[in-house]
């Protein structure tokens, strides 16, 4: 997880001394974000989880017109459940996403509105709280590798500020904590619509 953050505060600096005082090129924003992950099955094992909500940190620095790129830090909490023959285990576990990525602004915009795709990929880690209730006996934090996809529009408000709508997805391994009789050895999809403000500067 430390070298995840440090990778990408290195990314933000660099982006950051490429800014120009006579151009807004860049952008911090802040979102609130729902979480919904999709169930799994493998192994003899179901994998299912609470849906969440969270928020969403991210700078974006404008390469040119229609060219950015982007290093996001997300933080959500969940449970998730996993059933098989021996029974039920709950994990309940703080999820840390941080990934990057490039976004391309489509070539047109309808009145205030700009809307964008956008694609890259991250780490996805999963650290469990230790809360009663929601604790199996040995699961360690776990990182995994995952695959960023999404869309949007800004709203622009002023000169310097807009408003966000998004959804991204992300696709990546079930998290088995380190412990075989938590292991689906299956894929998983996370939805992440989210509503927030940026600046621009």
């Amino acid at each position: 997880m430390r070298r995840t953050a440090i990778i990408l505060a290195g990314f933000v600096i660099l982006l950051t001394l490429g800014a120009t005082a006579q151009e807004s090129r860049s952008e911090i924003s802040v979102q609130g974000t729902g979480f919904f992950t999709k169930d799994s099955d493998g192994q003899g094992i179901t994998r299912t989880t609470t849906n969440t909500g969270g928020f969403l940190f991210g700078y974006r620095y404008h390469l040119n017109r229609w060219l950015a790129a982007e290093a996001n830090y997300g933080f959500d909490r969940n449970t998730q459940r996993y059933f098989s023959g021996g029974g039920l285990a709950r994990v309940q576990s703080d999820v840390h996403a941080a990934t990057a990525d490039v976004v391309v602004s489509l070539p047109f915009a309808i009145s205030k509105f700009t809307p964008y795709v956008l694609g890259g990929g991250g780490s996805m880690v999963f650290h469990p709280t230790g809360n009663a209730g929601g604790f199996v006996a040995g699961a360690d934090t776990q990182a995994r590798g995952t695959f960023l996809y999404g869309a949007g529009v800004n709203y622009t408000l002023s000169k310097h500020f807009s408003l966000r709508g998004e959804y991204r997805g992300y696709v990546y391994k079930d998290a088995d904590f380190g412990l075989r009789a938590l292991n689906t050895d299956s894929w998983t999809h996370a939805a992440q619509p989210s509503a927030g403000i940026v600046f621009r500067f």
